[in-house]
């Protein structure tokens, strides 16, 4: 980083420039439950060893991190240093950070700590990049649309009960590296354009690396698509049966059972775009 401001002195300079660049945001879930058990200090502690931790994996990745929001973390790939797997370095990140909280686990129940879990959400896309503040005091971060929409993303994650969620702009640039299951078609808050999700698979504890159900969850999320209910019910069952109590599958079964008995859903009219309106 110092080199590259030795050889560029205007990277100091107020401003910033459209970039094609990936985002990750990672949020701590049940943080107000966790701070109100721990004595402050330990709770300070608790987190430095926590943020650290995080902040190792996206260093190791050649991420940025922009900032700490509270106990949220989030990273940029891509900038300042060119990468064209800006994508891929995200995922992999996001991957780790999993695999660290899980063998962190043992270690912090020892100490008489809580066991961590976090939500993560990941985009791609054009955003403005540079830095951003007063002439005296300004940050390196981005800021745009696709920003806004990575946050959404991390929020519904506790929705869907999954651990990571990617757009579909994330996917396409990364679906030769890792495995995705499509999760749906979603109307974010403060968003006009529907955007297709995905979670991302790293090391699954509950089918222990078996993904036999996202083709069979697939099946069933073309048969919904498609209006077609009880097949789309099979599927889903189907589903539960290898990946128990599996959070998306519990969803759409909710979803085809309540399509079934309203008159103002039909195959002809169903747009398949489900609406969040809280951030």
């Amino acid at each position: 980083m110092v080199d590259r401001i030795i050889e560029n002195p205007d990277s100091l300079k107020l401003g910033g420039e459209k970039k094609e660049l990936t985002v990750l945001f990672s949020d701590i879930r049940g943080f107000t439950a966790i701070s109100e058990s721990l004595a402050p200090e330990s709770l300070m502690r608790f987190m430095n060893q926590y943020l650290t931790a995080m902040t190792d994996i996206v260093m190791n990745h050649e991420g940025t991190l922009d900032k700490y929001i509270g106990d949220a973390v989030m990273a940029i790939y891509g900038a300042p240093q060119e990468q064209k797997d800006h994508a891929i370095r995200a995922c992999s990140s996001a991957i780790r950070m999993f695999e660290i909280l899980y063998e962190k686990r043992d270690v912090w129940k020892k100490e008489g700590l809580p066991p961590i879990w976090v939500g993560i959400g990941i985009n791609t896309g054009t955003m403005v990049v540079g830095n951003m503040g007063s002439a005296k005091r300004f940050n390196y971060t981005v800021m745009g649309d696709h920003v806004n929409l990575a946050s959404r993303l991390e929020g519904l994650t506790k929705f869907y009960g999954v651990k990571i969620i990617v757009s579909e702009f994330t996917q396409e640039m990364a679906k030769e590296r890792f495995i995705f299951r499509e999760l749906d078609i979603v109307r974010v808050k403060g968003k006009q354009k529907p955007v297709k999700i995905f979670e991302l698979q790293g090391k699954d504890y509950y089918t222990h690396g078996n993904y036999a159900f996202i083709p069979i969850f697939h099946d069933g999320l073309d048969a919904y698509r498609k209006g077609e209910w009880d097949k789309a019910i099979h599927f889903f069952e189907e589903c539960l049966e290898i990946k128990h109590q599996d959070q998306p599958a519990l969803i759409y079964i909710e979803r085809c059972n309540a399509m079934k008995n309203s008159d103002s859903h039909s195959s002809s009219d169903w747009d398949c775009v489900y609406e969040y309106f809280e951030k």
